[in-house]
């Protein structure tokens, strides 16, 4: 493993839930000459051999995580706060997809979109 796969290894551990840029951001403090293309292929390795893995939390980049980080996540559409949810929450969904078309869902690569219970209680603004 190369110095700089290393770094990027070590900022998806440390930010938990990181877009390539993030990722970028945190290599940079140490090493300012690794640039957004190295860490895209970075990541694009490590994903292909199993370190690694992307969810779409919402629009724009990717978010990466280690491979063994598995639950669904809940993004609000408010503040855009992400939260875990253990992976049997989908239990009947998986079972489903499977027995009435052999679908094998991978629930650790999609976000469940909608509104988290601070977003709900917070009176609107007044305009």
């Amino acid at each position: 493993m190369t110095p700089q796969r290393q770094l990027v290894l070590d900022a998806v551990r440390d930010l938990g839930h990181a877009t390539p840029e993030q990722i970028c951001t945190q290599v940079q403090r140490s090493a300012p000459a690794v640039n957004i293309t190295t860490i895209y292929r970075t990541l694009d390795l490590m994903e292909r051999i199993g370190l690694l893995r992307h969810t779409h939390l919402g629009h724009g980049a990717p978010s990466y995580s280690e491979e063994k980080h598995q639950h669904v996540h809940v993004v609000c559409h408010s503040c855009g706060a992400v939260s875990e949810a253990p992976l049997d929450l989908l239990d009947g969904v998986v079972g489903r997809l499977r027995s009435d078309s052999g679908f094998e869902l991978d629930v650790t690569h999609l976000a469940l979109t909608g509104t988290c219970h601070t977003c709900q209680s917070t009176p609107p603004e007044d305009e």
